[in-house]
C-alpha cells in the first residue's frame, strides 16, 4: 500500500460517518444544538465539507465548489469562498440552516469525489510539495490532506455525538 492509498482510504470512511450523522433527520433537527452557542449537526457537517472543499480546491489551484452552482444557498448563505466556519461566533453558527439532510450529504459528496479523483492522480514525489510556507516547518501537500482528513473524521463524530445527545 502507498501513501496515495492511504489518503484514498482515509478519505472513503468520510462519507458514511456524514450520511450515519445527518441521514433522516429535518431542518430542525440539524439545526438543533445540545446548549447556546453549542456547534448544530448542520453546521458541523457543512463545516467539515467546506474546510476540505476550501483546502483541496487551493492545492489544486482551482475554484470551489461552494461557489459554483447553488451550494451556498442550500445552506441559506451567501457564496462567500472565505466563508469556511473558522472563527464562526454562535450568532454565525446558528445562520448555516442546511435546507436538508440530502444538502449535506450530496455538497459532502461533490467534494469527495472532486478530493478522491485529485488524490488519485498523486505520486509519492507530489505530497512533499510545499503547499503552505506560514507555518514552520511549511505544510507539504500530504500533510494538508491528512490534516483535512483528519479534521474532517472529529467534526463527523462530533456530529454523530450532538446527534445522539439529540
Amino acid at each position: 500500500m502507498d501513501a496515495k492509498d492511504i489518503l484514498t482510504d482515509a478519505f472513503g470512511r468520510i462519507p458514511d460517518l456524514v450520511h450515519q450523522a445527518v441521514h433522516g433527520l429535518t431542518r430542525e433537527q440539524l439545526r438543533w444544538a445540545p446548549a447556546p452557542g453549542a456547534n448544530s449537526i448542520g453546521w458541523l457537517v457543512w463545516h467539515l465539507t467546506r474546510v476540505q472543499d476550501d483546502h483541496v480546491a487551493d492545492v489544486i489551484g482551482t475554484e470551489q465548489i461552494y461557489v459554483t452552482g447553488d451550494w451556498a444557498a442550500r445552506f441559506g448563505l451567501k457564496p462567500d469562498p472565505s466563508d469556511t466556519g473558522y472563527g464562526h461566533s454562535p450568532r454565525q453558527v446558528s445562520v448555516v440552516a442546511p435546507e436538508s439532510a440530502q444538502a449535506l450529504e450530496d455538497y459532502y459528496r461533490a467534494v469527495h469525489e472532486r478530493t478522491l479523483a485529485f488524490v488519485a492522480g498523486l505520486t509519492d514525489d507530489d505530497l512533499d510539495r510545499v503547499v503552505d510556507t506560514a507555518w514552520d516547518p511549511p505544510v507539504t501537500l500530504g500533510v494538508r490532506l491528512v490534516s483535512v482528513a483528519d479534521d474532517d473524521a472529529q467534526h463527523a463524530g462530533q456530529a454523530a455525538y450532538v446527534r445522539g445527545l439529540l
